[in-house]
């Protein structure tokens, strides 16, 4: 459903007794405070810049004189809301360094900054004019008839209406009085258009079709980190109701058929009872490794490198680990990069014919780079199964590539690198 604006409620038959004149006349008034304002800041800065160029002090006041939209601009985004609600995303990027000089040089090369300025000028010097002529003039035509009446009985003797008639009777203040309030919901829908007409101006002008599309891929990245961190959360929280429910039960159970057995005499029942013994005892392993597989104790406890170390002593091929991090990076980045490391290692146990690794890990110009490297008959192709695939699912939310080179013969390196600054 989109979003409320006057224009749409223009064409409703309540319009006008709603609050939406209000609005759009409130929103044509406060453009005259805020435009002569404008309109003095841009004429004094525009004198003293031209006047003191010659000194030093004059430059800074010109850079100020070009960057006059910008806070105009993020006010008149924050007053439209008056009447369309619908919100005008900022078109400015941040900067990629901190600091006034990085701030100012990103803002001098942004087109929206220089689109904001000439708003500033056509705001400063035509808008509000034009507008607090509509109000004004619906405000002296409405105001002055209403109040006929009051200015009569000041009088006493008769009353100048409008300064084009002289009304000297009751009747004659009162009908003025009544057309006056007559004519307040005629001018509204004038003045409703009139207020639509100067929103969407402002929206072309102030808005920025890149600007909304970026703040959109933004809030997208940060909803899919949002869904990685929740699944994580799910991960362990399944983790820990298996860790702490069915694998005491298991133990529980084991020990009770182990005390079974001792109490149980010779025969079937005591077969029976062996059997129950070891297929419990083969659930708890099972269990235990798919915990494991959940998420490793080893990794939320010492790290990442002390996870793939624990990875390679338990890996059906030989692995040689060199790692060189300066600390721990961030939790969602060990894991992805631990499970991404483990398809790799299970790809080379079952599909490679390699006789050995290596798992290399080093942190380089602020990306995370670990290499899986193996003397296998390569081949590998990340479209023939879905779990390099996800790997590559895994860590491009993260921001994060995954490169695989296997030409046949070998050897096969599975490339990941991943944004990381310093742990």
């Amino acid at each position: 459903m989109p979003s409320p604006t006057i224009w749409t409620r223009l064409h409703l038959r309540r319009y006008v007794l709603s609050g939406w004149p209000w609005r759009a006349a409130l929103y044509l008034l406060s453009s005259v405070p805020l435009g002569a304002a404008t309109l003095l800041t841009l004429v004094l800065l525009a004198v003293a810049g031209g006047v003191l160029t010659v000194v030093v002090v004059g430059l800074p006041l010109l850079l100020v004189l070009v960057l006059t939209g910008v806070p105009l601009a993020s006010l008149e985004r924050r007053r439209l809301r008056l009447i369309d609600t619908e919100p005008i995303a900022d078109p400015h990027r941040d900067p990629g360094r901190t600091g006034l000089t990085a701030w100012l040089r990103t803002r001098l090369q942004e087109r929206s900054t220089w689109r904001e300025l000439g708003y500033a000028v056509l705001f400063g010097f035509l808008l509000w004019p034009l507008e607090a002529l509509v109000v004004g003039s619906v405000l002296t035509v409405c105001g002055g008839l209403l109040a006929t009446p009051v200015m009569l009985a000041f009088d006493g003797e008769e009353a100048r209406v409008l300064k084009m008639w002289i009304v000297d009777s009751w009747p004659g203040a009162l009908g003025a009085a009544l057309a006056g309030a007559l004519l307040l919901p005629v001018f509204a829908y004038p003045l409703g258009a009139i207020a639509a007409g100067r929103a969407a101006l402002t929206r072309f002008l102030l808005s920025s079709p890149t600007g909304e599309l970026t703040t959109r891929i933004k809030e997208l990245g940060r909803s899919r980190i949002r869904l990685v961190d929740a699944f994580e959360a799910e991960r362990r929280r399944i983790e820990r109701d298996l860790h702490d429910g069915a694998q005491q039960r298991l133990v529980a159970l084991s020990m009770t058929l182990g005390l079974a057995r001792l109490d149980a005499p010779d025969g079937p029942l005591g077969g029976l009872l062996a059997t129950a013994q070891d297929e419990a005892a083969t659930a708890l392993v099972e269990i235990r490794e798919l915990i494991r597989g959940i998420h490793p104790q080893v990794l939320t406890d010492r790290g990442l490198v002390a996870a793939v170390e624990d990875l390679a002593d338990r890996s059906a091929v030989p692995v040689d680990v060199d790692f060189d991090l300066p600390g721990r990076p961030p939790e969602a980045i060990e894991t992805a990069v631990y499970f991404a490391v483990s398809e790799a290692l299970a790809n080379v146990a079952k599909h490679s014919g390699a006789s050995r690794a290596q798992v290399r890990g080093r942190l380089t110009k602020g990306q995370l780079v670990v290499e899986v490297e193996d003397d296998g008959h390569g081949g590998a192709d990340t479209a023939q199964g879905t779990g390099l695939l996800g790997v590559a699912d895994r860590v491009s939310v993260l921001d994060g590539r995954l490169l695989v080179s296997s030409p046949p013969g070998g050897p096969t390196v599975f490339r990941l690198q991943v944004p990381c600054s310093n742990p």
